[in-house]
């Protein structure tokens, strides 16, 4: 799971009246105006956090006649609100066991000259070459995107593909065109 998609799924559930909306749900269905009377807040005040609610699926609504019920969808947020302590985890499942040797060989065979020839489809291979380039980047240092584009250009020509490819598999987080490298107990290999 993304570091950011947790980040959001906690920023949006940190609002007081969210959390007794999840509260009220967990008992049952409701409709918006029953939320706004236990509440004691108007049915727009409502409506606003429950699409808030609705953006991260921990409430979905279900039509009756011409009333709207809003559901509390439980496995979901417990999945959510696990998440953390379940980070590092999705690390250890796709961990590679792979030696120094190895390592050697792989960054050998992708590598001439200090240039890397092309990506690896293989996805071990593919996690060994972008750690191999992240090892440049200095910890806790925020980079710009331009920043981030010239240390690829020093060993590949699409800086784009190898960015995306660094947000994708963990080793780096995206914030404003703003680049910094994650623990590496986030990085997927």
């Amino acid at each position: 799971m993304q570091l950011d998609r947790i980040v959001n799924f906690h920023k949006t559930i940190g609002d007081k009246t969210r959390i007794q909306i999840i509260a009220l749900l967990k008992d049952g269905p409701l409709h918006g105006q029953a939320i706004a009377g236990k509440l004691g807040l108007t049915p727009p005040t409502i409506s606003y956090h429950i699409n808030k609610l609705r953006e991260i699926d921990i409430i979905y609504q279900r039509r009756e006649k011409n009333t709207i019920y809003f559901y509390l969808n439980k496995k979901k947020l417990a999945f959510m609100a696990d998440a953390i302590l379940r980070i590092g985890e999705e690390k250890e499942m796709e961990q590679f066991q792979v030696n120094d040797e190895e390592k050697y060989n792989i960054i050998q065979n992708f590598f001439q000259d200090g240039k890397l020839k092309n990506i690896p489809a293989q996805r071990k291979k593919k996690l060994i070459v972008l750690e191999h380039l992240v090892n440049g980047l200095e910890k806790g240092r925020t980079y710009s995107e331009k920043e981030i584009n010239e240390h690829i250009k020093q060993f590949y020509g699409d800086f784009a593909t190898i960015r995306r490819e660094f947000i994708m598999c963990q080793f780096m987080s995206r914030q404003n065109s703003e680049y910094e490298l994650n623990p590496e107990e986030l990085w997927l290999i």
